[in-house]
């Protein structure tokens, strides 16, 4: 059975995870506490109320909600910072293992689903309309696919929100850090919330994926 994870433990890996200084966390908790809510680098902190001795928060990066939990009125009012206490928890040294393994760079042909850190460089054959849907947080996105194409394949890039401005049919593009998955038996592409996505300027990188056939087959 699934141990579950502890307060700090949980804090200390949204700290790793969102490159969130973790005194920082702390003390953002502590003046959502008090005024209801309190920014911490690039997440929004917001105090929802009580539940018997336990303070209820939510947490959103821009308007994604990333995580809703309670803590307990002794862990926040514990001298010095108890989340520093669990940054080598093996939750956290998992997740750092996890996010550094090689980067997968190379051709489409080779990418596989589970795959992350994936770097490649593609020509844009299409891209969908956007549609509006719902996201498992209950939040309201827009969504396209764009067909991406190198000289050994195919595959979807999923685009959401302000990304789909971003590109073109006949771009052509870099992406990085990147993660492949599975979705009704074809792979795509997802750039998550630490992926990019770049037009590429070099005119020999630009050639070479210019001459691919202009639309998908």
């Amino acid at each position: 059975m699934k141990r579950k994870k502890s307060t700090g433990e949980y804090l200390a890996f949204l700290s790793v995870k969102y490159e969130v200084n973790p005194d920082a966390l702390f003390c953002a908790l502590l003046e959502a506490g008090e005024k209801g809510e309190a920014k911490c680098g690039k997440l929004s902190i917001e105090h929802r109320g009580k539940i018997r001795d336990r303070a209820v928060f939510l947490i959103l990066e821009e308007s994604e909600v990333v995580a809703q939990f309670s803590v307990s009125k002794n862990f926040l009012s514990q001298q010095g910072n108890p989340i520093r206490t669990f940054m080598e928890t093996d939750i956290v040294r998992r997740y750092i293992n996890r996010e550094t393994k090689p980067v997968h760079s190379g051709a489409i042909q080779d990418l596989r689903a589970g795959m992350r850190n994936v770097k490649l460089e593609a020509k844009v054959l299409e891209v969908t309309k956007s549609k509006l849907v719902v996201t498992r947080y209950g939040n309201n996105a827009r969504l396209a696919k764009a067909v991406i194409a190198d000289e050994t394949g195919k595959i979807k890039l999923c685009l959401w929100n302000e990304q789909i401005d971003s590109v073109s049919a006949g771009d052509t593009i870099k992406i990085e850090n990147a993660k492949v998955s599975v979705f009704s038996g074809e792979r795509q592409v997802g750039l998550g919330k630490n992926g990019t996505l770049n037009s590429i300027d070099d005119p020999s990188h630009q050639q070479m994926l210019m001459d691919l056939p202009s639309t998908p087959t």
